[in-house]
């Protein structure tokens, strides 16, 4: 079974490297990659953030963008919301665009009263109960982010001031579920399981970092157009 999923997701669509959701040609995808799950936060990112960058993905609407930051060539391409969406979209970049690192920026709930909102949680660890990585092979319920770019991150973040949470996470595939186990982690979001899950499989480098948008036990949160532009120090 795990043969045919991945013969199926390797199948190419015309002779430029598209896949069936992406739209962009081999060559113009980075090697490092950051993944919003918002079509809208790729674009923010994109301009504010990216020299003589270009649009390379417009398939399905999901903007994708390759440009420079500090002279290092980068791309942001958008996952969508949820474990299948990104299963998708980090598989077919690890494996049809040879990828080597997704750092995904996103959102997340947390469940700390002492931790607030818009503040940034490293991902050491995703648990989840979701089916994905089973149907991929992979039984456990938690899986490391990258080690290697973690530690860059905190160098990078120490060298910025920007204070960041390390921390697990808890990955849900269902958003109105209030009744899910936790794991004792600091918050929850849906979609680093899958991303690490597919780079295990690739042999890839995979990492997160969470803006805190909800505070489920104060029950306060940001607006949905705070949520598309609370990336500042994600990306900086």
């Amino acid at each position: 079974m795990l043969f045919i999923l991945c013969l199926w997701y390797s199948l190419k669509v015309g002779d430029d490297m598209s896949t069936v959701h992406i739209n962009a040609k081999k060559e113009d995808i980075a090697k490092i990659v950051i993944m919003p799950g918002d079509p809208l936060r790729a674009k923010f990112i994109a301009e504010e953030y990216l020299d003589n960058y270009k649009l390379v993905n417009t398939s399905r609407n999901m903007y994708g963008y390759t440009g420079y930051y500090k002279g290092k060539r980068v791309s942001v391409i958008p996952s969508g919301m949820g474990n299948a969406s990104m299963g998708i979209y980090s598989y077919e970049l690890y494996n049809n665009y040879d990828v080597d690192v997704i750092i995904r920026v996103g959102t997340c709930g947390t469940y700390k009263k002492d931790v607030n909102l818009y503040e940034t949680v490293l991902v050491d660890t995703s648990y989840s109960n979701s089916s994905y990585g089973k149907n991929l092979g992979y039984n456990e319920n938690h899986i490391k982010s990258s080690k290697r770019i973690n530690e860059k991150i905190e160098e990078a973040s120490n060298k910025c001031g920007i204070n960041v949470l390390k921390s697990n996470i808890h990955n849900t595939d269902t958003f109105y579920n209030k009744n899910e186990f936790n794991y004792d982690c600091l918050g929850v979001e849906m979609e680093t399981f899958a991303l690490f899950v597919n780079a295990m499989i690739f042999n890839k480098d995979a990492s997160a970092l969470l803006t805190v948008s909800d505070n489920l036990v104060l029950n306060s949160k940001i607006t949905a157009k705070e949520r598309e532009k609370s990336t500042i120090n994600m990306i900086v």
